[in-house]
């Protein structure tokens, strides 16, 4: 019972203070003119969004970090390393991303950071969490239970956690193209986490799925069509990257493959158009990620986000299953 009353006042938390953060925020943002450059490749509905307010991953950031900071003080949830980790990559993936907003909309156009700028500061953050990681007793095996894998990697370990920081963090970011897809699809991942991370017993890092899914949901309220705020790279590339670290953190990486699906799904599609048009020299999509290729085929943007969000309940639903047996 005190375990739903903590997972009950995380979600509230969360939910709440973004909510609240979102009224204040928002006009601010108007106000500094910090809106969204939209890509001259997409259709003429995206290009009526330009100028829509981004970093609005700030909505659910900063009350993420400030509600698990009081429950910590609280102690209402224990802090340990497992917990500094994912707060490392949270706040860090969130400055990578906000730095490249931020450049985005100074320079003019849809371009911020370079992908080397990019690249050094993930390898730093994976440098950060493979110290800690290691520092407190991490094991350094990719282990399987149900399927008898038990790899040990060694040094290696920590390119392992770079390559899933960096492609967890593209998948969100390459599914961010609709009002409230990412988000929703985020939420009900944070969700089969939050549940998977309780009963294999990371409490911690349970309850701070738990604030993260309330603060998205608040932040829903603003980004679902007709969105009057985009989550930008400040909120794709913290939400992507926070989801490999807790898969990494509590040994169900290939239960992320699941749960996330649907981003797993959206960044295939863009690899396998580049790899069909240099080898074919023809598209195989319409256009990618995959929820423009729903575009062109005529698919309201609503019926998409919908279509995708049933879908990521059942692989999130699936993926629970999964990753509490793994």
């Amino acid at each position: 019972m005190l375990l739903l009353t903590k997972a009950i006042v995380a979600i509230m938390l969360g939910f709440l203070s973004s909510a609240v953060l979102g009224l204040f925020l928002i006009p601010v943002l108007k106000r500094m003119k910090i809106g969204q450059k939209i890509s001259v490749f997409v259709g003429e509905a995206h290009r009526k969004k330009e100028g829509t307010p981004t970093m609005g991953g700030l909505i659910f950031i900063i009350p993420t970090l400030l509600a698990t900071l009081f429950l910590i003080f609280t102690h209402k949830i224990p802090y340990t390393s497992n917990l500094g980790i994912v707060l490392l990559v949270f706040l860090g993936y969130a400055c990578i991303g906000f730095l490249d907003d931020f450049l985005s909309i100074r320079r003019g156009h849809n371009e911020g950071l370079t992908e080397y700028q990019k690249i050094l500061m993930q390898v730093l953050i994976a440098i950060g969490f493979f110290y800690i990681y290691m520092k407190n007793g991490g094991q350094t095996s990719w282990t399987v239970g149900t399927l008898h894998i038990d790899l040990e990697m060694g040094w290696l370990y920590g390119l392992f956690i770079l390559f899933v920081l960096v492609g967890a963090s593209n998948a969100v970011n390459l599914t961010d193209g609709l009002d409230g897809l990412a988000g929703g699809l985020s939420a009900i991942a944070y969700i089969a986490f939050s549940l998977i991370s309780l009963m294999v017993g990371f409490e911690d890092i349970g309850i701070f799925s738990l604030i993260l899914v309330g603060s998205v949901i608040g932040f829903l309220i603003y980004n679902t069509h007709p969105a009057k705020i985009f989550m930008g790279d400040t909120g794709s590339l913290a939400l992507g990257a926070t989801m490999g670290a807790i898969a990494i953190l509590t040994h169900r990486e290939l239960t992320l493959l699941v749960v996330a699906g649907v981003f797993v799904v959206e960044t295939l599609t863009v690899i396998l158009q580049v790899m069909w048009l240099y080898l074919f020299k023809r598209k195989l999509f319409l256009m990618t990620p995959l929820h423009h290729h729903f575009e062109k085929l005529g698919w309201v943007e609503t019926d998409i986000v919908k279509l995708f969000w049933v879908v990521g309940l059942l692989l999130a639903m699936s993926g629970i299953i999964f990753g509490v047996w793994l």
